[in-house]
């Protein structure tokens, strides 16, 4: 017994060694010249020319962003499916509907029994109360901020309307440059974020303006609450309120909205009036001018408006490029262009989109929803399963800070996560899958049972621990670390007829294809068995470090943790019947490959394994991270050429759009897990990971010549 856990640690902790050992993380293999960072970023400024509505561009700082179409504004949305909606959202913006608050929890429970003895989960679907918890609170558009283009006959233009349109998003400095002609005259609108403020500024230039045919209407609607994507009810007018503009002066006014209980203030301000005149709807402004160019910002600021900002465009410009210019430099690139292989152009142009998505989407001081600040999905609720494939390569790409802005986040629910698992009699805390900001736990048939999402604080906070090896990083995320793992071992539940400790029943896999609350449920999922080792290694690192006494639960746990089962010569999905149903995400790949060898799988079961999905799996089923996925454990196995192949597989869920974003169904139409998992696969392939032949250069890539693959600053993976 004392033999194995010996051997056990020895394994955990050479997967996991202390990170102050590895002083060759951070080094770049290549000591060529530097990388042009700015020749490589904007060789893949997105350049549209006509409309594109299911990929409008967008522009922000990681918690507010502004999405616009080819005008440079939100000024021609569409509603045919699979368009993407134009709004302006931020990550506090939050709304609920009047009642909602009232609802019992306690409603969407039902228990089950597990090992002999009752545990609740919120599986409950069909009540009211369920329903109302899972689209209270929703995140809703803060406001639509048009282009309004007039004839000479007063009568407003239509899509129709814009001729030879060309719209450029330079990556290099966030500005967006769209240029068309209407009615015979050029106009020209340059749009910008602020960086540190969530504003967007806008110089519009035309000779339409000095006629009083250029001005913008910003609307407001009343939240739909709906699951997504689309968020603007404007059938509701008596439902929301609208303050008239109060002017401090010729050029700055503020408003301030108030949708039941949540409450924000807009401010504009700008270089030229000519007054701002309120349509029909007492839910409007127009914001006008008689010159041939004007300077407007607007603010939103949550509660009431507090501030403001400067409409002078250079000034918002300068703040934008120097913002973008630091992103750029400080953070780690891979540059392909060497490369004679032809792929290597969109395979590049996927790595920088998907880097300035990320930072603009995902970067934030919560997890994001899955669409980031686009659209709606799932009501515009966090899905912690899914923070991993959203943040986790910042770590890699040396931008260690935006990954660590939302892990405080982790900090402030604990307590509600602890009332989960005390409500269900375990130890520590158990994360939500689906949950609001306050940590709530969605109901859900699916969610509630997920539990993948379990070990991955612990992989975040040791990203953050590798990035910054110190006994204050240590001290900090220690009640993150402990908790998580409390739960974790008191989940496992101890098999003695086989003497092992197995996962589930009740539970429902990584790979939802398989009901968790069937007579039999799912046991022992592939990937959730190697996780669970990974991650009680990893705490029982995390302790020593700390200089605590060992945790033999945690050890016990993690060296006895069931056996992936093998069927067919291959590693199946789960234990029980039916094993591996050929669709939705291939998530037995992920235990080596997402994951490094923790000792429980056979490198030749796995490349059977990922042969075998190669050849005759449901690929039109996967979603987005799911070919990163695969491309990691290709890239383990030493199969560098399926590798790539797999991040730039044909298949509808893995098409990436002109706007970097990729498309997943018409209710999903922008799906940021595929960006993230895209770059810590890049990275990976690039930098390598612990275990790999240190000598071999980009050993995820193709040694045959045809790739050039030139990094900096990436971090080795696990």
């Amino acid at each position: 017994m004392r033999h194995g856990l010996l051997s056990l640690l020895a394994v955990l902790m050479a997967a996991a060694c202390h990170a102050a050992e590895r002083t060759d993380r951070a080094a770049p293999i290549d000591r060529e010249d530097p990388i042009d960072r700015e020749a490589l970023v904007r060789r893949h400024n997105i350049v549209l020319t006509e409309f594109h509505d299911d990929s409008p561009l967008a522009v922000g700082n990681g918690t507010f962003a502004f999405n616009f179409d080819v005008t440079g504004l939100q000024t021609f949305p569409s509603e045919e499916p699979g368009a993407v909606p134009l709004a302006t959202m931020a990550e506090w913006a939050w709304h609920s509907f009047p009642g909602s608050e009232d609802v019992p929890y306690e409603a969407a429970l039902r228990e089950y029994t597990v090992h002999g003895r009752k545990v609740s989960y919120a599986t409950d679907m069909k009540s009211d109360a369920a329903k109302s918890l899972r689209a209270n609170p929703h995140k809703f558009n803060l406001g639509r901020i048009a282009l309004r283009l007039t004839h000479k006959d007063g009568s407003a233009a239509t899509r129709d309307d814009i001729k030879s349109p060309r719209q450029t998003l330079d990556l290099w400095t966030g500005e967006a440059v769209s240029e068309f002609e209407f009615d015979g005259e050029p106009v020209t609108v340059r749009t910008v974020a602020h960086p540190k403020m969530d504003a967007v500024a806008v110089l519009i230039e035309s000779p339409l303006g000095a006629e009083g045919r250029v001005a913008i209407d910003v609307t407001f609607s009343y939240p739909t609450g709906e699951w997504g994507p689309w968020m603007d009810d404007w059938s509701k007018p008596e439902r929301h309120k609208t303050e008239p503009l109060i002017s401090d002066g010729s050029v700055n006014a503020h408003s301030v909205r108030e949708l039941d209980g949540s409450r924000y203030g807009v401010f504009r301000t700008q270089r030229h009036v000519d007054g701002d005149v309120y349509g029909a709807d007492p839910h409007s402004w127009r914001i006008g001018w008689r010159t041939e160019k004007n300077e407007v910002l607007i603010a939103v600021t949550e509660g009431s408006i507090s501030g403001g900002g400067d409409s002078n465009y250079a000034a918002n410009l300068q703040a934008s490029a120097d913002h973008w210019k630091n992103f750029w430099q400080r953070g780690a690139a891979i540059d392909l262009s060497q490369s004679t292989d032809p792929r290597w152009r969109e395979l590049e142009r996927r790595i920088v989109l998907s880097q300035y998505l990320t930072a603009l989407h995902s970067a934030g001081s919560m997890p994001p929803q899955e669409t980031g600040l686009v659209c709606n999905s799932w009501f515009g609720k966090h899905h912690l399963e899914m923070h991993w494939w959203h943040a986790a390569h910042f770590a890699l790409w040396g931008r260690a800070d935006l990954l660590e802005r939302s892990i405080g986040w982790y900090e402030e629910i604990l307590p509600a996560a602890r009332r989960i698992a005390e409500r269900q009699g375990y130890a520590g805390v158990r994360w939500p899958k689906m949950t609001d900001p306050e940590g709530v736990s969605s109901p859900s048939s699916v969610g509630e049972l997920l539990i993948w999402q379990q070990p991955h604080p612990i992989w975040l906070v040791k990203l953050l621990y590798d990035a910054d090896p110190t006994p204050e990083t240590l001290q900090r995320y220690w009640p993150i670390v402990e908790a998580t793992a409390d739960f974790m071992a008191d989940y496992a539940h101890y098999d003695a007829e086989n003497d092992r400790y197995v996962l589930g029943p009740l539970l429902v896999a990584a790979q939802e294809s398989y009901s968790g609350l069937k007579e039999g449920g799912v046991l022992n999922p592939t990937f959730e068995l190697a996780y669970w080792r990974w991650a009680l290694g990893v705490a029982s690192e995390w302790r020593e470090r700390m200089g605590l006494p060992k945790n033999e639960k945690w050890i016990e746990v993690a060296e006895k943790i069931a056996k992936p089962t093998v069927r067919n010569g291959e590693y199946a999905a789960i234990e029980t019947a039916p094993y591996t149903i050929r669709e939705d995400h291939p998530s037995m790949l992920a235990a080596f490959g997402m994951l490094p060898d923790v000792g429980l799988v056979d490198r030749q079961v796995m490349d059977r394994t990922l042969t075998g999905v190669l050849d005759d799996w449901d690929w039109q089923s996967t979603w987005g991270w799911d070919c990163p996925m695969a491309a990691m454990t290709a890239a383990r196995l030493g199969r560098p050429e399926d590798a790539v192949a797999l991040l730039l597989r044909d298949t509808p869920k893995n098409g990436y759009l002109p706007s970097g974003h990729c498309w997943q169904e018409n209710r999903l139409p922008v799906y940021l897990p595929a960006n993230g998992g895209l770059l810590y696969a890049a990275a990976m392939m690039a930098a390598g990971w612990e275990g790999a032949d240190a000598s071999q250069h980009a050993p995820g890539f193709p040694a045959d010549g045809s790739w050039v693959v030139r990094y900096e600053g990436i971090r080795r993976a696990e």
